[in-house]
């Protein structure tokens, strides 16, 4: 059987000016890798490129580098000089400036096609739209399956691509292709158009001289589901119209060919189909604003702004900066040896290896997120220690411009009782205010956790977690009283933060350190701290040391 994303990729390879390219969206598994088995099966040359690409690599330039070396001007081609196939991993990280440029590319119809490959977990973890817009399939495969995608042979390829430009496409297909999308709220005139390329393609594959009603069903089921906005409504039914006679045959002589009979309510039900169950919910979280800051979080290195560093041997190209003074003084000692006949004209020669590049290092914002176990367990196991703690270490992260932020768990449920904030007021006031009590969700406080952590992340900041629990967890996910199924929803849940690479601390504030606290601190890959071991303010410092390592 032939999957969707084999006849994407094979429609792809007869028109790729015209459809743009793919998105698949898949995290590293059988169907990642039977993807990309498929695709080196594809015929053209196909380059690898990296969110990091930069202008010299795309469009070309001047190379600094060799010019130095040989005293005149020496260019660079870039990828856009030969017509290829992209292959941009990572596209989850692609900047809002690498998006303008390949959408450039894509729309000077130069051959060029692009393959993305997101390998983003949430909805703010995407291709910008601006390129989403320009590719025409977007394949999500399920989790955990693959199957092979079986491509036709490079033969029935080339045949099918000099059949292409023979294929009859009926009149007013594109306006029903248009309305069509306009029920899933797709504003973009480009998610027709690609329907209608589809379509064609799709036909010269099957070898028929015109496209047919399968093959429009086909294509709309390829482009539109991934750019649906909202659930189409049945429209409303129209009054009875009083019966009129059939047209003469004479009246139909001389039109041009009419449209096929497109049966739009398969059409809808079948894109239906194929929509996502969270479609509202993932429309509603795709745009998500940056930011930027410099405090203590995560270390991001450049050569724009910041802390001025050490300059290092590079290459130049549009977005690094020659340090003159340091590339002088590595060329100077070599002068005399360098010195020949055919560059005694030069006053200084400079070779790549001398070129030096500026750099600086630029912090981001970090949030502190505490996580502290308010149950009943917890209260009897000194929290009046922990919140002492958890106060000292609030001074702390004022007085480095820390952010931070404060979710409790009790009973049944996790709380966020202060949003990121650097004010060292509220939390005092909302963490003396906590009561205790209850069962003990761990689970339910490690998923606020992951929330507020990826909401930080999205915004430009270093999420930390500080989590404050005893380990007894005995409130699943379902909020049904079990402590096996709760300590599983736990590890889980801590599993899935240690992959989103958030780093953190837990203090064990039972009197006496249990295997739960400890096991769950792995899974979570984060220090392990006793709290009877110390008093508040040694917590503190172990605690501060943890997180700044």
């Amino acid at each position: 059987m032939t999957t969707p994303a084999a006849r994407a990729l094979a429609a792809l390879a007869l028109d790729p000016g015209g459809l743009g390219g793919l998105c698949l969206r898949a995290r590293f598994g059988p169907a990642r890798e039977m993807f990309e088995t498929a695709l080196a099966r594809l015929p053209g040359e196909a380059r690898r490129i990296h969110p990091a690409i930069s202008d010299t690599q795309l469009f070309g330039g001047l190379n600094i580098a060799a010019s130095l070396a040989e005293g005149r001007p020496i260019a660079d081609p870039g990828l856009i000089d030969t017509p290829c196939r992209l292959i941009l991993t990572m596209a989850e990280r692609t900047s809002p400036g690498l998006a303008a440029r390949l959408s450039r590319i894509l729309d000077q119809r130069t051959g060029h096609s692009l393959i993305a490959l997101d390998e983003g977990t949430g909805p703010e973890e995407r291709l910008p739209d601006a390129l989403t817009d320009r590719l025409a399939f977007h394949i999500e495969p399920e989790e955990g399956r693959g199957s092979p995608i079986m491509l036709p042979a490079p033969a029935d390829l080339d045949d099918a691509r000099a059949r292409l430009a023979q294929v009859i496409t009926p009149d007013d297909t594109l306006p029903a292709l248009t309305a069509l999308a306009a029920r899933f709220g797709i504003d973009s005139l480009r998610a027709p158009l690609f329907a209608l390329r589809a379509a064609r393609a799709l036909a010269a594959l099957d070898d028929c001289p015109e496209v047919t009603d399968d093959h429009l069903r086909e294509a709309a089921e390829l482009v539109y589901p991934s750019r649906a906005t909202q659930i189409p409504q049945e429209p409303e039914p129209e009054p009875e119209q009083p019966e009129q006679s059939p047209p003469d045959d004479t009246d139909r002589e001389g039109e041009d060919q009419s449209a096929p009979d497109i049966p739009e309510d398969i059409l809808v039900q079948a894109i239906a189909a194929l929509l996502p169950a969270d479609i509202l919910e993932r429309t509603a979280k795709r745009n998500r604003a940056a930011a930027s800051g410099s405090g203590a979080g995560n270390r991001r290195a450049g050569n724009r702004r910041g802390r001025p560093l050490p300059s290092r041997p590079g290459r130049p190209d549009a977005q690094a900066r020659i340090d003159t003074v340091a590339t002088l003084r590595a060329a100077a000692p070599w002068q005399t040896l360098r010195r020949t006949e055919a560059n005694a004209h030069r006053a200084i020669i400079i070779h790549p290896g001398d070129i030096r590049l500026k750099r600086f290092e630029d912090r981001s914002d970090r949030l502190l997120i505490f996580a502290v176990d308010a149950s009943g367990s917890a209260a009897v196991a000194r929290l009046n220690e922990a919140k002492g703690a958890v106060e000292l270490m609030l001074a702390q992260a004022y007085a480095r411009r820390d952010q931070v932020a404060l979710i409790a768990f009790r009973g049944d449920r996790a709380d966020e009782l202060l949003p990121p904030t650097r004010s060292l007021v509220q939390a005092k006031r909302q963490l003396a205010s906590l009561p205790g009590g209850g069962g003990t969700p761990l689970a339910a406080g490690l998923v606020a956790a992951t929330e507020l952590a990826g909401h930080a992340a999205g915004r430009g900041l270093t999420p930390m977690l500080v989590l404050l629990t005893d380990g007894r967890a005995n409130i699943p996910l379902s909020g049904e009283p079990g402590r096996k199924a709760a300590l599983e929803d736990a590890e889980a849940v801590a599993a899935g933060l240690y992959a989103r690479g958030i780093t953190g601390v837990l203090i064990d504030t039972s009197n006496r350190p249990a295997e739960q606290a400890r096991n769950i601190a792995a899974r979570l890959g984060a220090r392990y701290i006793a709290l009877p071991r110390a008093d508040a303010r040694g917590i503190s410092t172990a605690v501060s040391a943890a997180l700044d390592s």
